[in-house]
């Protein structure tokens, strides 16, 4: 019997695993850029009407939504009438000059001079809400009205 014992073949070599948190970390920090959080869960119909003239809006400029249709298949409960969402939730005509404070409010001071606010409105939709509302935009100057159309662009009023 020998002393010293033949070393027998342990196959491969272990894999270096040091620099697996760095591809995890790089990995979550990519998810984390790109990806884009939707801004509010639509409760009502919105088929947006098409335009032949179109114009692009400043990404730079702050832009309020402002929702108008009839209430979509899973918010039956509240009727079928043409309803206007501000944010998540419906709110009436009188709601939408505190909902246009509530925007100036969060913004910075240089920059309230430029919001806009867009009006989302189904192609079916009742144009006398649209009127009411407009109404109400006029009262607190909210004057920068646009349009958004089915192509994602934006018809300037």
């Amino acid at each position: 019997m020998s002393k010293f014992k033949k070393k027998k073949d342990g196959g491969l070599a272990p894999i270096n695993t040091a620099s697996l948190p760095d591809i995890v970390f790089m990995l979550l920090f990519f998810f984390m850029v790109a990806t884009v959080m939707r801004e509010d869960t639509l409760m009502i119909k919105n088929a947006l009407p098409l335009a032949n003239q179109i114009e692009k809006l400043d990404k730079k400029n702050p832009v309020s939504y402002i929702y108008i249709g009839s209430t979509s298949d899973n918010y039956k409960k509240f009727g079928t009438a043409a309803r206007i969402q501000l944010n998540d939730k419906f709110a009436d005509v009188s709601e939408v000059a505190a909902f246009i404070g509530a925007e100036r409010a969060a913004l910075r001071e240089e920059l309230i001079p430029f919001l806009t606010v867009s009006l989302k409105v189904d192609k079916d939709a009742n144009m006398g809400i649209v009127g009411d509302v407009k109404q109400e935009l006029r009262k607190v100057n909210a004057l920068k009205i646009n349009y958004t159309t089915g192509s994602g662009d934006a018809l300037n009023n």
